[in-house]
């Protein structure tokens, strides 16, 4: 019996061309991470971005007291109401909602692109790069949409194919953002693992007549790089050495009223709890118990470990 030849569906042969496009997405996004060309752009952005009279509110921004970054939050708001509005573009009698809509995702955006660009302009240099191309895909959509609201009174129809550009442009500017938080690793918490490669108990880092008092220390417990600070008390405090933010060392820091500053981007954290003072970062330092073994040896272990 002959059987007859199968063809691919259109749905099959589309499928079959996604991955090669997002090799080409991911290859494109690896040479605007190492495009020294766009750093002409970000060294004046990053400095008129620190010189905003912020003050406090920076570190709202960054999302200190959330205990992650605020941006990714913020963000919700604007897509959510662009994307509801595109789907009642399409249902008969909801022009003014639709509108409406467009107007508060395009408010929205505001307080998002603040936060945005208050944590770009503490980012390592690759993360910049791309950043930039992500805010220039998110302005595209706000210029897109605040068209959209303009026009949508007069023009419902071109309204709506501005609406669909933006929302075009916002997801581009969202695949570059996922990229960017999660290939590149922006405002994720640079701690986190310590926990999972110290083991559990005390262990000896040797002994305390070798720590100067006064003056911050780096230790290695197996492979995690400690801070070490010993006072004039004689007391010892110990956290996870590599920023949470951006894993700057702490041991080449400033110390300061109990606190040590990190020398790459300035977060502050205090030592007796490795609690964040101030930002960028958002995530506290594993901070670790000390005690003095009777033959003068530290020994550290993380609270609760046994």
């Amino acid at each position: 019996m002959t059987t007859a030849p199968s063809f691919p569906t259109a749905a099959a042969r589309a499928a079959a061309h996604v991955p090669r496009l997002l090799r080409s997405c991911l290859g494109a996004l690896k040479r605007v991470e190492n495009a020294e060309a766009l750093d002409r752009a970000v060294t004046p952005a990053q400095k008129a971005v620190r010189a905003l009279p912020l003050g406090p509110l920076r570190d709202v921004l960054h999302g200190r007291q959330l205990g992650h970054p605020l941006h990714p939050v913020l963000v919700q708001v604007p897509m959510g109401a662009w994307l509801s509005s595109a789907v009642l573009d399409f249902v008969p009698g909801a022009r003014r909602p639709a509108r409406v809509l467009v107007g508060v995702g395009t408010l929205a955006a505001l307080p998002a692109a603040l936060a945005g660009w208050t944590d770009w302009a503490e980012q390592h240099e690759q993360q910049m790069r791309t950043g930039l191309v992500h805010a220039a895909a998110n302005v595209g959509a706000v210029s897109l949409f605040g068209a959209s609201f303009a026009v949508r009174g007069r023009h419902p129809v071109a309204g709506r194919a501005l609406g669909l550009g933006g929302l075009a442009f916002a997801g581009v500017g969202g695949f570059v953002g996922g990229h960017l938080a999660y290939r590149q690793g922006a405002g994720a918490n640079k701690a986190e693992p310590v926990a999972h490669l110290v083991e559990p108990g005390w262990h000896r880092l040797g002994p305390v007549s070798d720590l100067k008092a006064g003056g911050p220390e780096r230790r290695m417990l197996g492979e995690v790089p400690l801070l070490v600070v010993r006072h004039e008390d004689g007391g010892v405090d110990v956290l996870a050495d590599r920023c949470s933010h951006l894993s700057g060392p702490l041991s080449d820091g400033a110390l300061d009223d109990g606190c040590v500053t990190c020398p790459w981007h300035g977060s502050v954290f205090r030592l007796s709890d490795g609690a964040v003072v101030s930002g960028p970062a958002t995530a506290p330092q594993p901070s670790f118990e000390t005690r003095i073994e009777p033959d003068g040896m530290l020994a550290v272990r993380l609270p609760g470990a046994g």
